[in-house]
This record gives structure tokens, sequence and C-alpha cells, in this order.
């Protein structure tokens, strides 16, 4: 399990494309120190496993159906990228619970500078629409964010400078791709609200 706080800004230094796969090699001090094979790590929102570890850089293997619901298959050689470990029992829950199984991706749609902060208006595909609420939580490239706005195709985040100086949504500009999670537990009340129902009948 994850909390949304990226622990840092890391890199992809390698990438090999396989038949139904791709090997990514990253860099990421904080998170390679004391990593070893099979932990977890998400990259841009995804939970991936560590294959291999070496200094500050570890390589993981992502499968053609991540690759296809997620953005993870945009990424190149010199893409930046957020990196976190998964919380650990006991840990302060510093944002909110996040599976790293992403739901869907959105686009930047629009970016609004303002003097303390900025408005990132990113688009929401029809599925995801229920699960997402004003001021409710949402985790987009494996960042714990605050709903500011909720519409039918499209939701908006308010960023504050650290947020943009120390994740991609700093560096992300309008029709880039981003990794979506909504709230596991709106998805939890909504099967069992559909259980109770349908048990009355």
């Amino acid at each position: 399990m994850f909390t949304g706080i990226v622990e840092e800004l890391g890199e992809v230094t390698a990438v090999e494309n396989l038949d139904d796969a791709s090997r990514f090699r990253l860099r990421g001090p904080v998170v390679t120190d004391g990593a070893k094979h099979g932990d977890s790590i998400a990259v841009n929102g995804v939970c991936l496993t560590v294959v291999e570890h070496e200094g500050d850089e570890f390589t993981a293997d992502v499968m053609a159906e991540t690759l296809n619901r997620s953005s993870l298959g945009a990424l190149t050689v010199g893409s930046r990228v957020n990196l976190e470990r998964p919380t650990a029992v006991g840990a302060r829950l510093g944002g909110h619970i996040v599976q790293g199984h992403v739901d869907g991706t959105g686009q930047v749609l629009e970016r609004k500078p303002s003097e303390n902060w900025e408005i990132v208006k990113v688009s929401l595909p029809a599925d995801l629409a229920r699960y997402v609420v004003e001021k409710g939580s949402i985790t987009v490239d494996g960042i714990s964010l605050t709903v500011v706005e909720a519409s039918p195709d499209y939701f908006t985040v308010s960023l504050i400078p650290t947020t943009l100086d120390l994740t991609t949504l700093g560096h992300k500009q309008p029709g880039d791709p981003v990794n979506l999670e909504v709230d596991i537990v709106a998805k939890y009340v909504e099967r069992l609200l559909a259980g109770t129902q349908g048990a009355g009948k």
C-alpha cells in the first residue's frame, strides 16, 4: 500500500522492449536505499516489482496489460517519474490509501498559474467520473491530490510549489498523459450498495 506522497523525482535510464512486455531501468537514490529483489516501488502511481538493484538504479518488468492501461508505455530514456516506496505499518498516512493499481489515464488539459499555486485541469474517463467528488482524493501519476472541481469529463487540482518542484506535475504540459487511480473506498462502497440492492429484490 502507498499513500501518494512522492519520495523523489526519478529518471528512466533504459527501456528494453520485449515481445509482450517492457523492462525499465530507473534511477532513484532514495527509493533504492535498502531495496532488494521482490520489493515494490510505485512508478508514476503504478506498483512495480524490483527485478534487479544496483547502486541507485533498479529494473522492473512491465507487462502488456499495464502498458496498455497506464501511461508507462510512453516513457522513454530521460523521462522523469514519481517514485514512492510502500508505506510502513504504523507510519503516518500522509496522503490517502493508494494501491498502485491504475484505473485509467487522463490528459492534462490546462494549466493556470497563480502567485502561490497552480490549477491543473485533467480529463476524466467517463467510467471513472462517478468516483470523483469535490474535496475528495484522487491519485494523479502517483500523487495524492484533493479534487477542487469535479465535472463529468474533467477535474481540477490545486498544486502548491512543493508539488510543482518535486513531482512530474511541475513539468507536464497540455496533452501529456497521466495515470489516474480513484479512491478505493468509493469503489468498495459502490460494490457493497449494489449487493445490498440486489439482496432486496
